[in-house]
């Protein structure tokens, strides 16, 4: 029988060298937008819906990761593991279908056009990351897209403009994971198990984030970096993480 964790492992470990070896360049300029935001007091928003939610997550605050970044969390777009009753998968599947409900969750941040986006989609068809792409580049912001373009160039857009998130973007990071994500087989099973995109798009997320701060560096600016808390220097941690989140504020309070 195939050891399907090694084969796991090893297809999980040929996506993130494709992305290594052909997205560098493209995590590099996603990097320099989010930098220039930055040094401009400006924000960096990251969202995604289901589970494109988790990379957006993972932006700020965690640790290693710098101040500027915000992700965008709405309940009812990664709220569905009960799958049944209150916030379920119906309601879910439904929501992300609907137009008008991006631009109203980016009307509810106070955008400014020197703000960046960032959209983690797998697909990169659906309603509410294609309202929030356009509304975005209507407002004059910069947009990344960080989505699958096997799955996307291959599948028509759910979206009234007919444009689909690698096609509004001003940058756009090619996870290259497959139409249908899982892709291991299991003899006897007719379903592929073994989802990736979520794994290569955190990665993705935590480059564009590291690559940011080596970019804000380079123009001799200190870019403020969330520690880790729980070691032996927990107060002083917390207190450089309060100062972090001070810096936060102080960008939320200029709107």
């Amino acid at each position: 029988m195939t050891d399907i964790i090694e084969e796991y492992f090893d297809v999980l470990i040929a996506r993130l060298g494709r992305v290594r070896d052909t997205q560098a360049e493209n995590i590099r300029a996603a990097a320099k937008l989010c930098a220039r935001s930055i040094a401009r007091d400006k924000l960096v928003f990251t969202f995604g819906t289901g589970h494109g939610a988790l990379p957006a997550i993972e932006t700020f605050p965690r640790t290693g990761t710098v101040a500027g970044f915000r992700p965008i969390v709405e309940s009812s777009m990664i709220s569905f593991h009960h799958v049944l009753g209150d916030q379920g998968a119906r309601q879910y599947r439904f929501i992300h279908a609907v137009e008008g409900y991006g631009k109203a969750i980016l009307s509810a941040h106070h955008l400014d056009a020197e703000d960046t986006l960032i959209l983690f989609s797998h697909s990169g068809i659906n309603a509410v990351i294609l309202d929030m792409a356009l509304q975005a580049k209507a407002l004059g912001m910069k947009v990344i897209a960080v989505t699958s373009l096997p799955h996307s160039s291959t599948t028509a857009s759910r979206h009234s403009s007919g444009q689909r998130l690698f096609e509004v973007a001003d940058v756009v990071i090619d996870t290259g994971v497959p139409k249908a994500d899982a892709s291991l087989k299991i003899a006897g099973l007719e379903a592929p198990v073994g989802a990736s995109s979520t794994s290569i798009t955190i990665a993705i997320a935590h480059a564009i984030v590291s690559a940011t701060a080596q970019e804000l560096v380079a123009q001799g600016i200190t870019p403020r970096v969330m520690i880790n808390p729980n070691t032996e220097h927990k107060e002083a941690a917390n207190r450089h993480n309060d100062e972090n989140y001070a810096d936060m504020w102080r960008r939320l309070r200029a709107r």
